[in-house]
């Protein structure tokens, strides 16, 4: 049966938030609540040196990151791609996900656990970068920060559903299920077969039921026509300084964000002996937090304006760090990390919503390149940072302490950004429109 324009836009919405919801489950597992824990406490010679090998992983994904983003942004603009080159980064991500089970508990494996990271979290990264140039053409310009802050949510419930099952399934039981070998930490390295399948299952939808941008031409042709396009937009930027302000705030913010992300479980291993179980409550916790936080503030942001829901996030973030360094109590410790997650979700997606009411239609992949570029490109700071000073003092609290430094310079710069008007980015005179539930008018558009 055929849907009418307005069904198929609400399936196109649908299959759009339901890829957060597929990735949330290698944010929480993968990057860092099970698969980083497991990897400084088991596989690496002692947390510390892990802690700082995996600050050398995420240094290196950013630099990759950094280099790439902002060229695959514009080849798919120009060569009517995205869902194509979506589709490869998720796939990659998906089977280095897999293969995650293969890196048993010894020191031998530290360089295939560190390869299949850094691998995964750049086809993440990659991904995300043409999952959000989707976001402007699936909503009218004032509903952009409410569909954005939503999928979120939709990102921490995936997460939180995952961890769930991680937890109650593998490691949970007193008895290992299906046979695992517990000695051989099974039940845990588990927990990669599970997100793999979590995002097998629910990603594929945004590939088949979200219009592609632009028409397709052959690569060569698009990759010349990507390179004028990066050119263009990067000069674009240089004559804009609110928003050149804007992507060097985020640089910083970012910088704290990645590196709270990846090192957050780690930590509560380290200085307060959680172990899995606990890592995986926490998480569970953290992402519940995340994700009521996201549902709050997505009629908020609408309301009072993206920038402004992104700086109250990040100052919020920043105090809350702080705190969470000074406690040596575990019962602190607990409050206080849950109480974080209330504003990771609008941190990240009002930065998203607001980066889409800036984007042009014609070019919006390459500007969420360099969107992802200025959460990439210095993303190694905040890692390699923390790895020196966990290193120089053997301290992972010192080593932490990185964080709302980030998070604050990244406030600083941001407080001097204008909030621009819900109509920046919006379809310009002579577009066939934007209107939500018809997506004839939305093709058009688009081609």
């Amino acid at each position: 049966m055929q849907l009418n324009p307005a069904g198929r836009q609400r399936g196109a919405v649908v299959a759009w938030v339901l890829y957060d919801w597929a990735y949330g489950a290698f944010n929480t597992v993968v990057a860092t609540f099970v698969f980083a824990t497991y990897f400084t406490r088991a596989v690496a010679a002692d947390p510390a040196t892990g802690a700082a090998q995996w600050a050398g992983a995420q240094t290196t994904a950013g630099l990759l990151i950094a280099l790439l983003a902002a060229p695959l942004g514009a080849l798919a603009d120009r060569g009517g791609r995205r869902r194509a080159m979506l589709a490869a980064a998720t796939v990659v991500m998906t089977l280095c996900t897999f293969a995650l089970w293969f890196v048993h508990p010894r020191v031998a494996d530290v360089g295939l656990a560190l390869g299949l990271v850094v691998t995964a979290t750049v086809a993440f990264e990659v991904a995300c970068l043409f999952y959000n140039a989707m976001l402007p053409g699936l909503s009218a310009p004032g509903r952009i920060g409410r569909l954005s802050m939503l999928a979120w949510g939709a990102g921490y419930g995936g997460g939180l559903c995952c961890l769930s099952l991680c937890l109650v399934v593998l490691i949970w039981p007193a008895v290992p299920p299906f046979g695992l070998d517990a000695g051989q930490s099974e039940p845990v390295r588990a927990t990669a077969l599970l997100a793999g399948v979590w995002l097998s299952l629910f990603a594929w939808p945004v590939c088949v039921f979200v219009p592609d941008a632009g028409t397709r031409i052959a690569w060569g042709v698009a990759a010349r026509a990507g390179s004028r396009e990066l050119g263009a937009t990067l000069a674009a930027v240089a004559r804009q300084p609110g928003l050149g302000r804007f992507l060097a705030a985020r640089l910083f913010y970012m910088d704290g964000l990645t590196t709270l992300f990846a090192f957050g479980g780690i930590y509560a291993a380290g200085e307060f002996g959680l172990d899995a179980k606990q890592v995986l409550i926490f998480g569970i916790g953290l992402n519940v937090t995340a994700g009521l936080g996201a549902l709050g503030f997505a009629l908020l942001e609408d309301r009072i304006g993206a920038k402004a829901t992104v700086l109250a996030s990040v100052l919020g973030l920043a105090a809350l760090a702080v705190a969470v360094l000074l406690v040596r109590d575990p019962a602190w410790f607990w409050g206080l990390g849950l109480a974080l997650g209330v504003f990771v979700g609008p941190a990240q997606a009002a930065s998203r919503s607001l980066m889409a009411r800036m984007a042009p239609a014609e070019a919006r992949a390459a500007w969420f390149g360099l969107f992802a570029l200025s959460g990439r490109v210095t993303a190694f700071f905040g890692p390699l940072a923390l790895g020196m000073v966990t290193a120089l003092l053997h301290s992972q609290r010192a080593g932490m302490a990185v964080i709302p430094v980030f998070l604050a310079l990244g406030a600083a710069l941001l407080a001097g950004v204008a909030s621009p008007p819900a109509e920046v980015g919006a379809p310009r005179t002579g577009d066939h429109g934007d209107q939500p539930g018809d997506l004839r008018q939305e093709q058009q558009r688009w081609e």
